[in-house]
């Protein structure tokens, strides 16, 4: 009998140095541009309370209804690792995993695991995730430029 559940595992690699990567998903200005967000769904709202134990609040509008993305912090090893529960308006609670290690010749190397994801939503969420990283790596790309 399969798993009800799928742990998806995705990774991206940046020009940016790891403090930076990881700042990014923690700092309010930056992660409200590529967090939860894409091009034509931006973030309506959001909250971030960066500390263990601190919780998070991302309200997207998509197709004229808010979908709404709530959390709390586990684990934060600053500019290594961070680990959250993720709580949907689907009812869906998940944990996520990100680790951001720093590349020989230059940038870093993130990996991030989510787990309990039900299987079938496990397809649109990986395609989720892989697109937010592209967000977050056009963001500090953009960020370097000015």
């Amino acid at each position: 009998m399969p798993e009800p559940h799928a742990a998806i595992r995705v990774g991206r690699r940046f020009h940016a140095s790891p403090a930076r990567v990881f700042d990014a998903w923690l700092d309010p200005a930056i992660a409200r541009r590529w967090l939860f967000a894409t091009a034509t769904c931006p973030i309506e709202q959001m909250q971030i309370d960066a500390r263990v134990g601190g919780s998070f609040r991302f309200v997207e509008e998509r197709y004229g209804e808010d979908v709404d993305y709530r959390g709390e912090y586990t684990e934060i090893v600053r500019h290594r690792r961070l680990s959250f529960i993720l709580a949907t308006d689907r009812h869906l609670v998940t944990r996520v995993r990100v680790e951001v290690l720093p590349r020989k010749c230059d940038g870093s190397a993130l990996t991030l695991v989510h787990q309990d994801v039900p299987r079938e939503y496990a397809s649109h969420t990986r395609a989720r995730w892989i697109g937010m990283l592209y967000g977050l790596g056009a963001t500090l790309d953009l960020l370097a430029l000015s």
